[in-house]
């Protein structure tokens, strides 16, 4: 099965042969997930934020 990543030098959309691991977000099941990466990564960090808030006792935003 093909995975995707994306490539944050490139900022593009590339599979499995693409460029270092150290340069992508991934690897994505879809193209279009690896699409909306950038936008995925930003949910999840506002996600862990809020849960480190709430683990400290801070009220989220």
């Amino acid at each position: 099965m093909t995975q995707w990543w994306y490539d944050l030098v490139h900022k593009r959309v590339e599979t499995d042969s693409g460029g270092p691991n150290s340069q992508r977000l991934g690897p994505f099941d879809t193209e279009e997930e690896a699409a909306n990466a950038l936008e995925i990564a930003r949910k999840r960090n506002e996600q862990w934020d809020d849960d480190d808030d709430e683990w400290n006792g801070r009220k989220p935003e």
